[in-house]
C-alpha cells in the first residue's frame, strides 16, 4: 500500500530525483539547511548550496544544474533579480532550468515580480516536504514552452491547460467557481416566489 505522499505522486514514479544537480540559494543558514535536508529526504543531494545571489551567479556561469531553489528575499541581489538574470543570461542549458522560488510573507506585488522573473513556481515558507516534492515533480514534468515577450523570458505564464498537483487548488479557480455559483443562483427562480 502506498503512503499518502506517494499516492498523490504515483504518476511521477519515472522522475529520477537522485541524479538531479541541484542548487539552493538562501541567505538564511537555517532555511538553507532545512531545504537541503528536505531534498536529501527525497534522495536529492544539493551540489551547490549558496548564501547569496552573486555566489550562485559565479557557479551558474561555470556549471550546469538541473534544479534551482532560491529564496525571494535576500540582501543585495534578491531571488527575483537572480532568476531574471539567469533567464536572460544566455547560459545554455542553465537559462532553461526549472526554478522554484521560496519566500515567507510574500506580498501580492512580489508574487507578480516572481512570476515575471521567469520562475516556474513560488512556494511559501514554511513549506512541507510534501509541497516541495510536489513542486519539484510538477516542475520536472512542466512542458510549457519558453517565451520571450518584451522584458520577459521564461516558461509560458498561462496555466489553464496544466492541472495542479493533487490537493492543490488555484485561487483563480476558486474565484471562478464562486462566480459561476453566484450567477446560477441569481438566474434560478426564487423558490419563495408565489408567481
Amino acid at each position: 500500500m502506498l503512503t499518502p505522499l506517494l499516492e498523490g505522486l504515483r504518476d511521477s514514479a519515472v522522475v529520477n530525483l537522485g541524479s538531479a544537480v541541484t542548487m539552493v540559494v538562501d541567505d538564511s543558514p537555517f532555511s538553507l539547511e532545512l531545504t537541503m535536508q528536505s531534498l536529501l529526504g527525497f534522495g536529492i543531494q544539493t551540489r551547490w548550496p549558496c548564501h547569496n545571489a552573486p555566489e550562485a551567479m559565479d557557479i551558474l556561469k561555470e556549471h550546469t544544474i538541473d534544479l534551482l531553489i532560491v529564496d525571494v528575499e535576500m540582501p543585495g541581489v534578491d531571488g527575483v533579480e537572480l532568476v531574471h538574470w539567469l533567464r536572460r543570461s544566455g547560459l545554455d542549458p542553465n537559462a532553461f532550468v526549472p526554478v522554484i522560488m521560496t519566500g515567507a510573507h510574500v506580498r501580492k506585488d512580489k508574487v507578480a515580480k516572481v512570476r515575471d522573473s521567469g520562475a516556474n513556481f513560488l512556494l511559501t515558507k514554511p513549506f512541507s516536504a510534501t509541497s516541495l516534492l510536489e513542486r519539484i515533480v510538477w516542475a520536472a514534468r512542466d512542458s510549457r514552452p519558453f517565451l520571450e515577450v518584451g522584458d520577459y523570458f521564461g516558461p509560458d505564464r498561462r496555466f489553464r491547460s496544466i492541472k495542479p498537483p493533487d490537493g492543490v487548488e488555484r485561487r483563480a479557480d476558486k474565484i471562478k467557481l464562486a462566480q459561476m455559483e453566484a450567477a446560477r443562483a441569481a438566474q434560478a427562480p426564487d423558490a419563495g416566489d408565489p408567481s
